[in-house]
C-alpha cells in the first residue's frame, strides 16, 4: 500500500474541526455512534460520515457497533507525517546549512523570512520537500502542512508558487509540486 494516501487521509482527518470533535469524544473511551452524536449535539448521519472517514484513514476502528481510537495507528501516522515533513539539512552544502540555521528555529519553524531572494529560495526549497511530486493538494491541505513552518500560510503558498516550486489551478482549488525539469 502506498504511504502517500495514508498521509493525505491523516492530514484531511486532522484538518476537520468536526472530525477532531469526534476524535475528542473517542479519546474518553469506546462509544457508539449514537453516544457520540449525543455528546457532540450533532446529527447521527454527520457522525456516521466522520466515523466512516476516520475508519478509512485508520484512526478509528469499529467492533460490535462500538467505535474506538486506534492510538497506535494515530501515533504511527503522526510520526510518519512529522518525520517526512522536516527533512534534515545536515547533508546540505555549507551555504545552504548556514541559511537554514539562520532562518529556522530548532523545531523547523521559520524565525523570519529572508529579504534576499537567494536566501528565500533556499528556505523555500527546504519547505517544498514535504510535498510529493505525484500528489495534488487542496488549499486546506497545503495550509495544514505549511502551518508547521509558519502561521502565515498564505505568504508561504504565494512564495512557493511565485518561485516556481509549486503550481496551482487559477481558482486555487488544487496545488501540486513542480518537477525540477518543468
Amino acid at each position: 500500500m502506498n504511504a502517500q494516501p495514508e498521509v493525505l487521509d491523516f492530514v484531511k482527518a486532522m484538518s476537520s474541526a468536526e472530525r477532531l470533535r469526534v476524535i475528542g469524544a473517542l479519546a474518553h473511551g469506546r462509544a457508539s455512534q449514537a453516544e457520540i452524536a449525543e455528546q457532540l449535539h450533532a446529527p447521527v448521519r454527520d457522525v456516521f460520515q466522520h466515523l466512516s472517514f476516520l475508519i478509512r484513514a485508520g484512526i478509528v476502528h469499529e467492533a460490535d457497533e462500538m467505535y474506538e481510537l486506534d492510538e497506535k495507528a494515530i501515533e504511527s501516522l503522526a510520526r510518519g507525517q512529522l518525520k517526512d515533513s522536516r527533512p534534515q539539512y545536515e547533508e546540505q552544502p555549507e551555504d545552504v546549512r548556514k541559511v537554514l540555521k539562520a532562518y529556522l528555529n530548532t523545531d523547523g519553524t521559520i524565525k523570519e523570512f529572508p529579504l534576499e531572494t537567494k536566501r528565500l529560495h533556499i528556505l523555500l526549497n527546504f519547505i517544498v520537500d514535504v510535498f510529493a511530486f505525484d500528489a495534488h493538494y487542496t488549499e486546506k491541505e497545503v495550509n495544514t502542512i505549511l502551518r508547521r513552518f509558519h502561521v502565515d500560510t498564505a505568504a508561504l503558498r504565494r512564495y512557493l508558487v511565485d518561485h516556481g516550486l509549486m503550481a496551482r489551478e487559477s481558482n486555487g482549488s488544487k496545488y501540486w509540486r513542480v518537477n525540477d525539469g518543468q
